[in-house]
């Protein structure tokens, strides 16, 4: 009887080892500061976990711009003010700590709807009497986000939407046209 006994501890023990056994669910941060550079400007962004796959990037920065007056032809570079908020959805965590990547500072792929509005506040560049026609533009995006390392980043994506323009000197007579977003970018996170 004491045999009886002993077996059916020890296999109660196993199984319930077995049922302890926890599958693991990837999750994005809780919060990630970082700054990014790329071809087209500097940028500092804050995200913050909605829920486990889900963030809200909040970005400000400078884009930059060219700018040509056929009036007298004269024609820059210049850098403007942008503020962006973006829902992301990190779709392939789990699929990455599978296979044992990384997935720590967000590193997965994602899918956003990048808002971006660009003020008249002022700019940076080759000549100072310039005026930025603002803008507003939504732009679904793909994208990838990957670390080198503890700190250091890089960043690309893709996506076709639309921007309006708020054009108060009603020097443009098309108020909306299609945008385009395409960045590739390295950073560091803080």
């Amino acid at each position: 009887m004491k045999h009886v006994l002993v077996a059916a501890m020890l296999c109660c023990l196993v199984v319930n080892g077995y049922s302890q056994e926890e599958k693991q669910t990837a999750s994005v941060e809780k919060s990630i500061f970082g700054i990014q550079t790329g071809a087209v400007g500097i940028w500092i962004h804050g995200e913050f976990k909605l829920s486990n796959k889900f963030v809200l990037r909040a970005e400000t920065g400078l884009d930059m711009g060219v700018w040509e007056n056929s009036y007298n032809n004269d024609s820059g570079v210049l850098l403007g003010p942008v503020f962006t908020l973006e829902p992301r959805f990190y779709y392939n965590l789990n699929k990455r700590l599978r296979k044992g990547k990384r997935t720590e500072g967000n590193s997965g792929n994602f899918i956003g709807l990048k808002t971006s509005y660009h003020p008249d506040l002022f700019t940076i560049g080759t000549n100072k009497d310039v005026n930025i026609i603002r803008d507003i533009t939504i732009v679904p995006t793909w994208g990838i986000k990957r670390n080198i390392g503890k700190h250091f980043n890089y960043e690309a994506g893709f996506g076709i939407g639309y921007i309006h323009f708020i054009d108060k000197y009603n020097l443009s007579t098309n108020k909306s046209d299609v945008a385009v977003n395409l960045h590739a970018r390295i950073g560091y996170k803080f």
